[in-house]
């Protein structure tokens, strides 16, 4: 018999129930509908033409079913990911945004070769969640001026807001008109009349912007339109580059990597559990790194996976992820045949799409969440505060920083705890949170609430001889059940605390020594108290507790210390 379960279909795969393909060719026409404006958005917001966007979602669409395992995972320009390569365009340029797409690229296939599918977990919900409100108010703010008409060139959004203030008396009302008349439009299209609609609505949005253009000749009226996008043969080649800015695109490529990383990870995740499907983060390394490695190839921009294209996916009867495919030529032939029109488009009513599309993030409803919670939350408002004082590049750079800080901080920590037993047990508790749990005489048990590791092995071994020194205990349990392994450093200083202890005239036994870090005493001679300088091992404190009480005279347990 096979092992794999009948009722989960294999990764990436259509569910049972047929093979037809005009499922995926619907959802393709519905996902082509959210990916085009979105393209034209995004490129706005990265700062390039629209060319550059559209090449990277025919690319992204197009490879990722060759590689990734999500059936719904629509892989094309982000919000994020386009902010931050307009960040990476203010410091070098257009080859230097192609620069890092490439790079990013690289390091995605680097760390699929390596499995190295755990990145996405080094960025804590809260930094993210702050990260994103903040860089999704960043997007919307950076829109006004568009909308009002005038331009703004600030990259800060205070130095934005008080220059858009500043030129409020030559702000263009029929710009301003048609952008907030859009904004309403769609507002209302998306939440008053979303049942009824068949067609996306950021396209018929735009679909009724560029009609009022050809109908009333907006751009002669001084209404900025988006222009003629200019096909360009693709061209196969690496950015020139100097070394200085191949250099600093290097510092941002691991950076983008996890934000793009992390964000596609928890669209495809999420869309995984709903649907019941398997899917393998380092397969979509692998995909995200093909991806984004043709995108530096034909000057796109960077791509992931969205969470709303791939809801659009889902939402539309999608089975497999060939609707991707379906919505590249889709979405070639609107680039084909569509061009024209997309010239006509007012960039007001794009600005207001804009807004339209990033308006479900800007209430911070997940921010105050996380708050609430306590802990870590305060990360949130970091990330979000450098994201808004510092630009998005300083932003997520700060939130990637603080998120492997903070795993840094919680495994370096000394936390240890005194253990005590539980009356009428062979229960050992922490005696802090558990007052009824006895100490034992003459004997101190204590746990290390962190795995050790070189960071902070000899802080918790030091620690733990300043309370046996001050408790004046004959033999000291040490319970290593958080331990899965031990590294040489912390080997060595283990053995440098028995040899300490034993100098004194105490003893140290081991608890709950797992095989792994067995393994390593074993290998280094620690295992077993016949080995010189050797520590005794065993599977439970209260059997390291009974060998211990048969070394000193047996004494009566004594209430908890505090």
């Amino acid at each position: 018999m096979s092992d794999a379960s009948p009722s989960r279909p294999p990764a990436g795969a259509a569910p049972a129930g047929g093979s037809a393909w005009w499922p995926d060719l619907l959802a393709g026409l519905s996902v082509a509908g959210v990916l085009l404006p979105q393209a034209v958005a995004y490129a706005a917001i990265a700062g390039v033409p629209p060319l550059h966007a559209l090449l990277a979602t025919l690319a992204g669409l197009c490879l990722y079913p060759w590689f990734g395992t999500s059936r719904f995972a629509m892989v094309a320009p982000t919000s994020s990911s386009a902010a931050v390569f307009a960040s990476a365009l203010s410091l070098g340029g257009p080859a230097m945004g192609y620069a890092l797409v490439g790079l990013t690229g690289a390091l995605f296939l680097a760390a699929a070769a390596l499995r190295a599918g755990f990145l996405g977990a080094f960025i804590s919900r809260p930094v993210l969640r702050g990260f994103a409100w903040a860089l999704a108010l960043t997007i919307v703010l950076k829109q006004l001026p568009p909308i009002a008409g005038v331009p703004v060139h600030a990259a800060q959004v205070g130095p934005l807001l008080w220059d858009l203030l500043a030129q409020a008396p030559h702000w263009h009302l029929p710009s301003l008109a048609l952008g907030l008349g859009a904004l309403a439009l769609w507002l209302a299209l998306a939440h008053g009349l979303r049942r009824w609609l068949y067609v996306p609505t950021s396209l018929l949005v735009l679909a009724l912007g560029v009609a009022l253009s050809a109908a009333f000749g907006l751009g002669a009226r001084g209404v900025a339109l988006v222009g003629d996008i200019a096909w360009q043969p693709m061209a196969w080649q690496w950015p020139a580059l100097s070394s200085a800015q191949w250099l600093h695109a290097m510092e941002i490529a691991p950076a983008l990597l996890l934000i793009l990383f992390a964000e596609s990870w928890g669209a495809v995740r999420s869309l995984a559990l709903q649907g019941g499907d398997r899917v393998d983060a380092n397969r979509e390394l692998l995909a995200l790194g093909a991806a984004n490695v043709a995108c530096g190839l034909v000057q796109g921009l960077p791509v992931g996976a969205g969470l709303s294209a791939a809801s659009a996916s889902q939402a539309a009867g999608g089975r497999s992820k060939w609707a991707g495919v379906a919505a590249a030529l889709a979405l070639a032939l609107l680039l084909w045949q569509a061009r024209p029109a997309l010239a006509l488009l007012p960039v007001p009513v794009l600005a207001a799409v804009v807004v339209g599309i990033l308006s479900h993030a800007l209430w911070p409803r997940t921010l105050l969440t996380s708050l609430r919670l306590g802990g870590d939350a305060w990360l949130a408002l970091a990330a979000a505060a450098g994201v808004l004082l510092a630009g998005v590049l300083f932003g997520m750079l700060l939130a990637v920083a603080l998120s492997l800080l903070l795993a840094i901080r919680r495994f370096a920590q000394p936390l240890v705890a005194e253990l005590g037993q539980l009356p009428g047990t062979r229960d050992y508790l922490d005696c802090t949170r558990h007052p009824e749990a006895a100490t034992v005489a003459g004997t101190l048990i204590m746990r290390p609430e962190e795995p050790l590791f070189f960071a902070n092995a000899e802080q918790v071994f030091q620690l733990v001889h300043r309370r046996a020194d001050a408790a004046q205990v004959r033999v000291v349990v040490l319970s290593l059940e958080v331990c899965d392994d031990l590294d040489s450093t912390a080997v060595e200083a283990l053995a440098e605390f028995a040899a300490s202890l034993r100098g004194q005239g105490q003893s140290l036994l081991l608890a709950r020594v797992k095989d792994r870090p067995r393994a390593a005493l074993v290998r280094m001679g620690l295992a077993g108290e016949a080995a010189p300088g050797g520590v005794a091992l065993f599977w439970s404190v209260d059997d390291a507790v009974r060998a211990a009480a048969a070394r000193p005279p047996a004494a009566e347990s004594s209430p908890a210390r505090h």
